[in-house]
């Protein structure tokens, strides 16, 4: 399997240590250049909406989009250098009973003009009296102000697409009858600046098709799915992936991890961010206390998170891809992680 490992844009929290490499593997590939050809088909395709299981790699695929846009378009930007031709945000989840709009358009602004720490509201002197006035009209620390700027920073950056990571949070915290005025919210920026917007998230984001024709006309959907373990291709692409992350980690890369592949692939339901992420533990683990399969048995997931995961997944799966086999992963033959 050819994979690489990159490195993050220098802006990205995934460059700490903490997260280890990331790697381009073949699932990872194919989505991107979906997703890369969808983002050319303009108006036709305001939404493109990724989904896909928990772990599968979302939030990295997300940065590599945004990645090779900036490297594609280096000689633009160094022309011009207020040209931000794509973002990353992540949709917050605030806590509040519905969806806060404020922070989500006050993220995009941190990206597109940075820290916006101080208000926005431009005051002025009054040339008469000489007092500190503040302006009339919209307020810019108001949700219509905000939106406003957003507006104009689209406008004035050139944006060509967001991509929206934990997508799935402007609809769970969305009552069922508003939630297609929430997307009005996004198509509008769509229909007036030109800007597509790539949502990642869960498989509930599938369920956004059936809220109108409109939407599912101008919606494109990107499964962006797990190395299964009843397809030979998928399980050699999954070793290739266990062993190149495993050498991105100093404790891990002179063990054989090969040989335990199918437990990981068991207990990981074949999703690279879930598989990074025990890898992860695996190497403090073995840092910290040398290697064993008891280190090993305690760095996987436990059966109740494997058991809730699969039902998730193949509840998933059976949405958006009706056609798939389900063997791999029948709730009555997935191995317990303590079977490595």
């Amino acid at each position: 399997m050819n994979t690489t490992t990159q490195n993050t844009h220098p802006t990205s929290t995934a460059n700490t240590p903490t997260l280890g490499a990331r790697i381009r593997h073949p699932r990872i590939a194919c989505t991107i250049e979906e997703c890369q050809l969808m983002l050319t088909a303009g108006s036709s395709a305001d939404l493109i909406l990724v989904c896909g299981p928990t772990g599968v790699g979302k939030s990295t695929l997300g940065h590599f989009l945004v990645e090779e846009e900036l490297k594609r378009q280096a000689g633009e930007m160094e022309n011009n250098p207020g040209f931000m031709p794509a973002i990353r945000v992540e949709a917050p989840a605030s806590g509040e009973k519905e969806f806060s709009w404020r922070l989500f358009y006050q993220r995009i602004l941190h990206e597109l003009e940075g820290e916006l720490d101080a208000p926005r509201t431009a005051y002025g002197v009054d040339p008469e009296t000489g007092k500190v006035v503040r302006p009339r009209g919209n307020n810019t620390n108001r949700l219509s102000g905000l939106r406003t700027a957003v507006e104009r920073s689209l406008r004035n950056r050139g944006t060509r697409f967001i991509v929206v990571d934990e997508a799935a949070h402007i609809i769970n915290q969305c009552p069922p009858a508003r939630l297609a005025q929430q997307l009005d919210t996004l198509k509008s920026l769509s229909n007036e600046y030109g800007v597509q917007w790539v949502l990642l998230g869960s498989y509930d984001l599938f369920d956004l098709m059936s809220l109108s024709g409109q939407l599912a006309r101008r919606a494109h959907v990107v499964h962006f799915s797990r190395y299964r373990h009843d397809q030979d291709a998928d399980v050699r692409c999954f070793n290739g992936c266990l062993k190149q992350l495993a050498k991105g980690m100093s404790a891990l890369q002179n063990l054989d991890l090969v040989r335990y592949a199918e437990a990981f692939h068991q207990t990981t339901l074949g999703c690279i961010g879930t598989l990074r992420a025990v890898l992860m533990r695996l190497d403090r683990l073995v840092a910290s206390k040398g290697w064993s399969e008891d280190a090993l048995c305690t760095a996987l997931l436990t059966d109740a998170q494997v058991t809730q995961i699969t039902r998730e997944v193949l509840e998933g799966e059976e949405r958006i891809a009706p056609g798939l086999h389900r063997n791999s992963l029948s709730m009555d033959t997935v191995r317990s992680p303590k079977a490595a």
